[in-house]
């Protein structure tokens, strides 16, 4: 694996020398709006103090950045926002909450790298940085055919991230057997998960099976009948992967409910959406191997031991995405001599960062993620 030192935002440390002596002296300014105050606070400190590191790792002293609070809410954002656009500042980080951009479309010569994966709808002065639903079906669509899979189904909670998902599924083009919308509610999740893999029926084919043997004159019908007995179902499951678009405890009550449902991923392949390396993934040793599409953990981890050292904290999952944000954003100030216009977002770019590589067009970014297993009882990659 490089070396912290040498997995730089995206251009060689030299080179950021190299411009600070080539352009103008002229400061660097850049907005950071972030939750400072309230339930989200420590997301937004954690987020300066990420930005902090990226701005010592470019060394570019002609970089400032102008913190403000969004308080997490769309009304506090846009009087930010509006205050950076009065002093001169045209490219703003942030807001983290994709709520919080509700009204930035009223600055239209501001610019904003949210750190939201919601892509859809967006104003073209939006850029969505979080890692989105089609940089993750673009990496389990290619596990797909890695793993020669024919038959995967797609479930999609009933949440606000429904549309988003349903958009991915489209853009990528990925081939699913079926879709699935269940609803969230743990007490429901079982009877859905129950009529997709016709569990009941698979139930009545083991018990009616088991009849025709004992009254069968066959002579080796008890051992059939006790190796029968310890299933749980009998028949055929129409699909060979299960990708389930779900986090935390919801994840873990699919799981449960495909157990239950004699649906393990013994018998089918388990694929999820980013985990940022759950380690209550690896205690669960039910649901293992389960795979999912991931930023790169090498490189997380190492974030991750600077970070503490330095802050004495742990870091946000958002502050590993806001430190490569940060240097996607230089990176496209150098090589537009440090101007900025609208064609910087829209015309196709490549930035390799410590997430991985970002992908930037026509005001979209995407991301080529890895896959990691969770697979006895550790994280495993993949490719």
């Amino acid at each position: 694996m490089k070396t912290f030192i040498n997995i730089i935002l995206v251009i060689c440390i030299n080179i950021f020398f190299f411009c600070k002596t080539t352009f103008s002296e002229e400061n660097i300014k850049i907005g950071l709006i972030v939750p400072l105050s309230g339930e989200y606070s420590y997301i937004g400190e954690s987020i300066i103090n990420s930005v902090r590191m990226a701005i010592n790792k470019i060394g570019d002293e002609r970089i400032v950045i102008f913190p403000k609070d969004t308080k997490s809410n769309p009304i506090d954002s846009l009087r930010v926002a509006k205050e950076l656009s009065d002093d001169g500042i045209q490219i703003i980080i942030g807001p983290v909450f994709n709520e919080s951009t509700k009204y930035l479309d009223e600055l239209e010569n501001v610019f904003f790298i949210s750190l939201t994966n919601k892509i859809k709808n967006k104003p073209s002065n939006i850029i969505s940085a979080g890692v989105n639903a089609i940089s993750q079906i673009n990496t389990i669509k290619k596990f797909i055919a890695y793993e020669k899979l024919e038959r995967p189904i797609f479930l999609i909670p009933e949440t606000h991230f429904k549309s988003e998902i349903e958009f991915a599924i489209k853009k990528t083009k990925i081939k699913v057997k079926e879709k699935f919308i269940y609803d969230q509610e743990p007490t429901l999740i079982t009877k859905q998960i129950s009529r997709l893999t016709r569990y009941e029926q698979r139930k009545q084919n083991l018990e009616n099976e088991i009849k025709k043997l004992e009254n069968s004159n066959l002579l080796d019908k008890e051992k059939k009948i006790s190796k029968l007995k310890k299933k749980d179902t009998l028949g055929f499951i129409n699909f060979d992967s299960v990708i389930i678009a779900d986090f935390d405890e919801t994840l873990k009550s699919v799981t449960t409910s495909l157990l239950y449902t004699d649906v393990s991923s013994k018998r089918i392949t388990y694929i999820t959406f980013n985990q940022w390396f759950d380690k209550s993934l690896l205690n669960d040793k039910s649901l293992q191997p389960i795979y999912f599409p991931s930023v790169n953990k090498d490189n997380y981890d190492l974030f991750f031991k600077n970070y503490v050292n330095k802050f004495n904290s742990n870091p946000n999952q958002l502050s590993f995405l806001s430190y490569d944000i940060f240097g996607l954003v230089y990176y496209l100030l150098y090589k537009n001599n440090f101007k900025l216009d609208k064609k910087m977002f829209y015309k196709e770019n490549k930035f390799k960062g410590l997430i991985g590589i970002f992908e930037i067009d026509k005001n979209v970014i995407t991301h080529q993620l890895n896959l990691y297993g969770a697979i006895d009882g550790k994280f495993k990659k993949i490719f």
